[in-house]
């Protein structure tokens, strides 16, 4: 359940990345959204300066951090140790189960609080190697856009909270409900988050393909058909390593990664919308059986197709009806 979210707020805040959670969780849009008990927090209940030099006025003091079903640290300056009282906050909200997601830089708390010991996780990637050199325990992973540990969350910088908060949002409620609120932020509705970071220089252009999207689309479009890198870089008119080097500059990831990726995800919108049996499912989103469709859906989902759809199913049909 995630009904209530509280973000610490400290001295010298990014505003970028303070904004994309209350973007994410303490915005109403109304009866076809999620709403959130949502509480910007300080120590004191006091203003903070972001920053940008500008002071935000918060909504609590740490009281809500004790209950709230997440608590969310936005980057912070990494040389600037937390209160005392703030890494207690948190190390009581992962012990009594919430979900606790960092943004950024906002990872060096969760350090200084021992919560990345053990763990996975990542940070800004200008950051990765300082974070792994503080927390020698925890286990960086240097080039990813999220991290997801248990109930641990932890993204690189700027725009890859959006992707961190929207995987949450999928996670609680479902990939139809994550869909419609990227499609009102504008926003991709998902990448994965083992895509890298930041992607390299594009490759020389033909002049007959600027760009893989139209690949990429038709590849969308047709996600039952089987398909390999032979075929894509036909499709594409390159040469299979020089499409496969290409794809990676322009997408960050493998051709077959990413396909994998489309797959499930068209496969978690069946399994939420429609009845089709898992055998239908793993046919429309492109996987060769059902065996293969719950290997490849339970790495990346965390959840069986079954077990998925007993989860989202209801919710969906109930909100259509309504």
């Amino acid at each position: 359940m995630l009904t209530s979210v509280a973000v610490i707020a400290l001295e010298d805040i990014a505003a970028f990345e303070l904004g994309v959670v209350c973007e994410v969780f303490g915005t109403d849009r109304g009866p076809d959204f999620p709403r959130y008990d949502f509480k910007v927090c300080t120590v004191d209940g006091g203003p903070v300066t972001t920053q940008s030099g500008y002071r935000i006025a918060p909504q609590a003091d740490l009281a809500p951090v004790a209950t709230a079903d997440l608590v969310v640290v936005p980057a912070h300056p990494i040389g600037t140790r937390a209160p005392e009282v703030v890494l207690d906050a948190l190390r009581a909200a992962a012990g009594r189960g919430a979900w606790v997601l960092s943004v950024c830089s906002g990872a060096f708390l969760l350090g200084e609080a021992g919560l990345l010991d053990g763990r996975r996780c990542t940070t800004h990637w200008m950051y990765t190697d300082e974070l792994a050199r503080r927390h020698p325990r925890a286990t960086v992973v240097p080039n990813a856009l999220y991290v997801e540990d248990g109930k641990l969350l932890t993204s690189a910088g700027t725009a890859a909270g959006i992707d961190l908060c929207l995987h949450l949002v999928r996670t609680v409620h479902g990939s139809e409900v994550a869909t419609r609120l990227a499609r009102r932020m504008v926003v991709p509705p998902q990448r994965s988050g083992g895509q890298a970071q930041y992607v390299e220089a594009p490759l020389p252009k033909a002049p007959d393909a600027p760009t893989l999207e139209p690949v990429l689309s038709w590849l969308i479009e047709h996600l039952d058909r089987p398909v390999d890198i032979d075929a894509m870089a036909r499709r594409a008119h390159m040469a299979p390593r020089t499409f496969a080097r290409r794809f990676r500059a322009e997408t960050g990831t493998t051709p077959h990664d990413w396909l994998t990726g489309q797959r499930v995800l068209l496969a978690r919108r069946l399994l939420e919308e429609t009845d089709l049996g898992i055998d239908a499912v793993a046919a429309r989103a492109g996987f060769t059986d059902a065996a293969m469709l719950r290997h490849h859906f339970s790495r990346r989902v965390g959840a069986t197709p079954q077990g998925y759809r007993s989860t989202f199913r209801d919710r969906s049909t109930d909100r259509r009806a309504a």
